[in-house]
């Protein structure tokens, strides 16, 4: 998997991945332009979304009517002596079972970016030095 923010305004990044073009910025009140959401509030949207999609292909292979799952997700970064909060709201209708919910709710917890952000995380960094085309 691979994303590339080019600058494409004071603080606003054009983002590539795959065939798709994305923007996001910073709010006025932090220097940006507000032309597009924060890089935090896209990995609380990574979050809901994988949780979401992972609690409907669960649904799905089970055969299980689950209408329109909902998925809020509140993100507080870490600050001195605190942790990173997730706070995952997930939303059902009120047909699914008990034992449903209960499975989703484990299930949710099994998409990709829930485990990334729960683990280990590495990082390799590089820095290229290019010519500046003018």
């Amino acid at each position: 998997m691979k994303a590339t923010a080019i600058r494409s305004g004071s603080l606003r990044q054009a983002i590539r991945i795959r065939d798709f073009n994305l923007t996001i910025d910073e709010p006025a009140d932090k220097g940006g332009e507000d032309s597009g959401p924060s890089p935090q509030e896209m990995l609380a949207a990574s979050l809901a979304a994988c949780t979401a999609i992972t609690m409907e292909m669960y649904a799905k292979r089970k055969h299980w009517d689950v209408g329109d799952v909902e998925v809020a997700c509140d993100y507080t970064p870490a600050e001195r002596g605190c942790p990173t909060r997730f706070n995952l709201v997930m939303r059902f209708p009120d047909s699914l079972s008990d034992e449903q919910v209960e499975r989703l709710r484990v299930i949710a917890a099994k998409c990709p970016v829930h485990r990334t952000l729960e683990g280990e995380v590495m990082f390799d960094e590089r820095v290229e030095r290019v010519s500046l085309a003018r």
